[in-house]
């Protein structure tokens, strides 16, 4: 009785029309694991049981049941966001000569990577810059149009059942504003701050469709009750939310190890703090440990640069169970950058960079095909497998000197391929001065 009593006001809940998400405490990392209420996908009956109860059937998808590695999707990638170069666009080495600091290099470097050049003992600059992103597709599948099939928990053994099939929309969009700080400890040494605030805007919108592959020509069997009372076949569940706050900080320690003429090389790591809210989307929820490499190489106008890293990710319930706080491993990734910046003139620097990490070990999305035990019927439908990939970007940028030692940053980041959860064009702008 306990059972029918909860059934019955699960479908209770699903009367009104369309139906809203309830997430759990209106954080967004529940938004899809709530979308169809606390007990899932819940179509009324009138059948029998042979107790003589009224059925309710509860329908599972991977949709439901699993979708929320798009959390583990978005998370990641909040997490290896190619930031701002926390390097000054104004780089300074002692001439022995002279005994006095000077400018090393006239290009302004790189936007989305970083140079070996240090900024010089006792010199800081602060930044600002902001990027926004509208993800279009999830392992090339479009966000708007992600097909699910939900199938009846228990069927009749032998028998065809009744399957509801769905067409699913996820609109992501986030800002991401960051504060960048830069100090010269040492000659050959920078200790850097990135402090970003995140904003996350998140809609999600389901059709559900009841297909009566079993139960035909019977419509009492599996139904939405309409709003007069009848036997719909059709329901529009939707959910949505915005989150805003800090997201992970990031330290970072660099040092130049190697400097033979034009010729230079760095050694640095990066601390990622878990502050932002993973249950808002707002961070990864855990902590992460970068260690990377630069090569790069300076004439008076022309400075291309090698970066390579490797991140370390801890655990977080993004990549476990948000639902019962059960955390799991975010998947570590290997990045890289190649590019090259080019001083036009004394105010102007072109930045032109490749940019490609591979994640190791994530959930993947992929597409199938459901088909009927009749086999005459057959329904678009996604799984999600784990796996590796790699993702591929192209930057275009430029710096501009607006006076002294004031630059201004605009950048277009765009996808080069499709896998992962991807934006197709990120754009950037920013502002940064030297002291």
């Amino acid at each position: 009785m306990a059972m029918k009593t909860v059934l019955a006001a699960a479908v209770a809940t699903l009367v009104a029309m369309p139906a809203a998400a309830q997430s759990a405490g209106d954080k967004l990392a529940f938004l899809i694991p709530t979308l169809y209420g606390p007990t899932g996908l819940v179509v009324d009956s009138e059948a029998r049981l042979p107790s003589g109860e009224t059925h309710s059937a509860h329908f599972n998808s991977a949709f439901q049941a699993e979708f929320t590695q798009f959390n583990v999707a978005l998370a990641s990638q909040l997490a290896a966001v190619p930031l701002p170069s926390s390097a000054s666009g104004f780089t300074y080495e002692l001439d022995p000569t002279l005994g006095v600091f000077q400018r090393s290099t006239q290009s302004f470097g790189p936007i989305l990577a970083e140079r070996a050049e240090t900024i010089g003992k006792g010199k800081f600059s602060v930044g600002f810059s902001y990027q926004y992103f509208s993800f279009d597709t999830l392992e090339g599948v479009n966000l708007d149009q992600v097909p699910a099939v939900f199938t009846h928990d228990d069927p009749a053994s032998g028998g065809r059942a009744d399957v509801v099939t769905t067409l699913n929309s996820i609109d992501a969009r986030v800002g991401q504003a960051t504060a960048f700080f830069t100090y010269g400890l040492l000659g050959r040494v920078d200790l850097s701050v990135a402090v970003p605030l995140v904003t996350v805007d998140m809609e999600v919108t389901s059709n559900a469709s009841v297909q009566r592959i079993g139960t035909a020509p019977t419509p009492a069997t599996h139904f939405f009750r309409d709003a007069s009372g009848g036997f719909g076949g059709a329901r529009l569940y939707t959910g949505s939310g915005t989150s805003s706050g800090i997201g992970d900080v990031i330290l970072r320690l660099k040092t130049s190890v190697l400097k033979s003429g034009q010729t230079a090389m760095a050694l640095g790591v990066d601390s990622r703090l878990p502050t932002g809210d993973e249950e808002d989307l707002l961070g990864s929820g855990a902590p992460g440990v970068k260690p990377f490499l630069v090569l790069s190489f300076a004439n008076k106008n022309f400075a291309p640069h090698l970066n390579l890293a490797y991140q370390w990710n801890g655990d977080s319930v993004l990549a476990g169970d948000v639902m019962t706080g059960e955390k799991g491993d975010m998947p570590d990734q290997f990045l890289y950058t190649v590019g090259l910046d080019v001083g036009l003139t004394e105010k102007v620097t072109l930045a032109f960079d490749l940019l490609g990490r591979h994640v190791i070990d994530s959930p993947r999305l992929q597409s199938t095909i459901f088909r009927t035990i009749d086999v005459g019927s057959t329904f678009p439908n996604i799984h999600f497998e784990t796996g590796s990939f790699s993702v591929v970007d192209g930057s275009v940028g430029i710096k501009i000197n607006l006076g002294g030692k004031l630059l201004a940053d605009f950048n277009a980041l765009f996808k080069l391929n499709d896998a992962g959860l991807r934006d197709t064009f990120t754009p950037l702008v920013g502002i940064e001065y030297s002291f």
